[in-house]
């Protein structure tokens, strides 16, 4: 199968390329190497058809998508972003582009695409409530944060909730610049697949982390950030209470999951959480990689960034029946491996 990887010089890009091309797919990786990401064009691509272009740009597309059997759309910028003035440029990598790609897909007759998605989409997790059921609380309040309350509360009763698993077919409630483009990645790529008979599996990534991260930038995931200061022999600073639950999933097993949806069936739109199912507080993965890196234990600092959401913890169960996805690296090993995983070079974001 021929495979057009956009974003593919970057950190999951280009670890779903090299598994096309392992077994036995040819990937093309099409990368326009944003400067918030890369310090110029890395050497791992040098193993497949690398072209330095943007997915925004109709030509390029018009050149590679003839003969292209599917798409996985890994380009986006990612991360929270500094501040509203990114809001355009989130909005043109990962909107206009996708409409773009969308179109030009349509007008080469590639019919399969396999979307980039996030748990951003969710904003806060699944909750319940002990009288009301399950409920949405809504943004926590300032005074909450500072007063060091991180629990979101019951929006009828004010009551304490209780976090649960989150299934794909909760309410999206995005929560930052970066969450809602994703979220309209996903509603192009749904009308998209409605009016062309096209089918799409969106992978909603949760927390990334593994070799190839981005290293030193403010749009970098929180495990990267913990490795930068243990490396400068800093302690990790932790937010909140450390106590905020995610699911850490290897870059490798988001590969996995990328070359399973190129051959699961789908009809139309199907989403999918891309998860360990082993989930564990920020402040345990901060913890067990200063252990293995023999660095100072993280300090926790209180307080939280706009947008943050308490807890995100995903159902696994239907990308198992549906995608035969299951995650296979655990939690230890992962984060041991990653204390000295080679990671992108630091940039300068200017």
């Amino acid at each position: 199968m021929r495979v057009l990887v956009t974003g593919g010089a970057g950190f999951v890009g280009s670890h779903v390329a090299d598994l096309l091309a392992a077994t036995g797919h040819e990937p093309v990786v099409l990368d326009a190497l944003l400067p918030e990401a890369h310090t110029g064009e890395p050497a791992w691509t040098s193993a497949h058809e690398f072209v330095h272009g943007d997915v925004a740009d109709p030509d390029v597309l018009g050149a590679l998508l003839p003969g292209v059997d599917a798409v996985c759309h890994q380009a986006a910028m990612v991360g929270h972003g500094v501040d509203p003035l990114d809001a355009p440029r989130y909005a043109a990598h990962n909107d206009l582009a996708t409409a773009v790609l969308l179109a030009e897909m349509f007008r080469a007759g590639t019919e399969r695409l396999v979307l980039a998605g996030s748990m951003v989409v969710y904003g806060e997790g699944r909750y319940e409530c002990a009288e009301h059921g399950v409920v949405r609380p809504g943004p926590r309040a300032v005074t909450d944060i500072e007063a060091g309350v991180f629990e979101p509360r019951c929006p009828r009763c004010g009551r304490a909730l209780r976090p649960g698993l989150v299934p794909e077919d909760a309410p999206m409630d995005p929560r930052s610049t970066y969450a809602a483009t994703k979220l309209a990645q996903e509603h192009l790529a749904r009308a998209w697949a409605r009016q062309t008979g096209g089918s799409v599996w969106a992978l909603r990534y949760h927390n990334v982390y593994g070799p190839r991260m981005p290293f030193g930038t403010p749009y970098a995931g929180v495990a990267s950030i913990f490795r930068s200061a243990l490396e400068r022999g800093e302690a990790p600073r932790v937010l909140e209470d450390g106590r905020q639950r995610r699911d850490f999933v290897h870059v490798t097993d988001v590969a996995a999951a990328n070359l399973a949806a190129l051959t699961a069936p789908a009809e139309g739109f199907v989403a999918a959480n891309v998860c360990s199912g082993e989930p564990h507080t920020v402040g345990e993965f901060a913890g067990e990689l200063a252990r293995v890196m023999g660095g100072p234990e993280p300090v926790v600092v209180g307080g939280a960034r706009p947008g943050d959401v308490r807890h995100v913890v995903a159902d696994p169960s239907f990308a198992r029946e549906r995608l035969g996805f299951r995650a296979g690296m655990r939690f230890a090993d992962g984060v041991a491996a990653f204390a000295t995983d080679p990671l992108r070079a630091p940039v300068s974001t200017g």
